[in-house]
């Protein structure tokens, strides 16, 4: 018979200990991916096994072999979380890892137990529904006080209440059987009943500490998959916005031509049709350089037809390496369309327009520049012309701080009467090797290209 003072230090330890592992757990990412991944492949179960069953059957050894150190033995509470968690399969099978240490030190009893408690854990955890497991409260005296109060204004089943009567009844039967076989499996028994019933609250307080701790995790990926998917629906949203914007600019154009240009105007449909071609196909937000490129150059191609080529020209510095890197679709066009609109246009003479690229201190620079107008001094500011309010400026600064969180630089400068300089630095991981800082709905979409 153990002092009553040592099993109430052991229970404490044992509450430290459950905490401690299953903090542990918690904070390595493969292991969170395995415990809330809804349809486990038999290898993600047996890796998730190995994560839980590894440290807490070394408890069981250190109880073995440790005099008097019995709380790092909660293999009893594991048991009963893998079936609940689980199912009745899995928690057989750890069950059977977690008894392998005590079977080898003539505990016998120990493997059928708790292949009993697994299999009555795992029919339990898939006779109620997943969130009932999950919100079950270590703080038994709080459950009851519900469960009381609900059940005298509208009597119910109680599923959570079920389970702590089923914890604490076989931690009840394996004292009993403790009783009968001291040296075939192992239990923390006492004369005084007060004690008693610290070990039969701490067996459901064990149980409850790591689903509590792990819902807490569960909690915050679901907060994030929403704040992703979020993301994704905000930048699909811009993506819609800019296609008819583009559209309803460019046949503008085209009917200007129709009737005193007609053949310019056919040369103008045929080279939309290219770009809607493009546009109508299934496009991720990144594409290469290249293709943006190419994208716009059709672009430019109306424009030029529709300004004549001795008024609008095009200058390209393309730096060869940058070619081949991602940026977001439908990245250029607009603001290419705006310097030609508000810089180029209101020239009687019309000008050119550069396109640049270069790789700088780990990121890529892209610059638009124009040799229009420029903006007016009164207009910088309050206008917010140099913050890119315009329905294209301002949909390629939210797309870049929806891809990028901030790590995306959009700069405009212009000087009265000389032009007008967009800059865009967009990380990449050219140089240095490292993935861009994307937000969650950009490592998304980037993993699809």
């Amino acid at each position: 018979m153990i002092e009553s003072r040592l099993i109430l230090i052991t229970l404490l330890i044992k509450l430290g200990v459950a905490a401690a592992v299953s903090s542990a757990l918690a904070r390595a990412r493969t292991f969170q991916n395995l415990l809330f991944t809804p349809h486990r492949r038999p290898s993600q179960t047996l890796g998730l096994l190995a994560f839980i069953c590894i440290p807490l059957g070394l408890g069981v050894w250190v109880r073995l072999i440790v005099p008097n150190f019995f709380a790092a033995d909660i293999s009893f509470e594991t048991t009963i979380i893998l079936g609940v968690l689980l199912g009745p399969l899995s928690a057989l099978a750890g069950a059977a890892a977690l008894s392998l240490p005590a079977m080898l030190h003539h505990e016998y009893l120990s493997l059928p137990f708790n292949l009993a408690v697994a299999v009555i854990a795992g029919l339990y955890g898939k006779f109620v529904e997943e969130e009932e497991v999950w919100s079950f409260s270590p703080f038994v005296d709080l459950s009851i006080y519900r469960w009381i109060r609900r059940n005298l204004r509208k009597p119910r089943f109680d599923r959570q209440v079920l389970l702590l009567i089923l914890i604490v009844s076989m931690e009840i039967v394996r004292q009993w059987i403790h009783q009968l076989y001291p040296t075939r499996l192992f239990a923390l028994t006492t004369d005084s009943w007060p004690i008693r019933l610290a070990t039969w609250a701490c067996a459901a307080m064990v149980v409850g500490i790591p689903l509590k701790i792990w819902n807490a995790i569960r909690t915050e990926r679901t907060l994030e998959e929403q704040k992703r998917l979020l993301l994704e629906a905000r930048l699909d949203a811009l993506q819609r916005q800019i296609n008819p914007h583009f559209l309803f600019n460019t046949l503008n154009s085209i009917a200007s031509l129709v009737r005193f240009r007609p053949e310019q105007a056919r040369e103008l449909i045929v080279k939309l049709a290219n770009i809607l071609r493009a546009l109508l196909k299934d496009h991720d937000s990144y594409i290469l350089l290249r293709d943006e490129l190419s994208f716009t150059d059709d672009y430019l191609g109306i424009e030029v037809v529709r300004f004549g080529a001795d008024k609008l020209r095009v200058v390209k510095e393309i730096d060869p390496a940058t070619l081949d890197l991602p940026v977001p679709s439908m990245l250029l066009q607009p603001l290419v369309e705006n310097s030609i609109k508000h810089g180029l246009e209101p020239r009687i003479g019309g000008g050119t327009i550069t396109l640049r690229s270069r790789i700088e201190s780990g990121k890529m620079i892209i610059e638009i520049e124009d040799d229009g107008v420029g903006i007016a001094p009164g207009r910088s500011h309050s206008s917010g012309v140099l913050r890119g309010t315009g329905i294209g400026m301002k949909n390629v600064r939210e797309r870049l701080e929806v891809l990028f969180a901030g790590a995306a630089l959009f700069d405009v400068s212009s000087r009265p009467g000389r032009g007008t300089k967009v800059t865009l630095a967009i990380p990449t991981s050219f140089e240095s090797g490292d993935e861009p800082q994307l937000t969650p709905a950009a490592a998304r979409s980037n993993t699809r290209s």
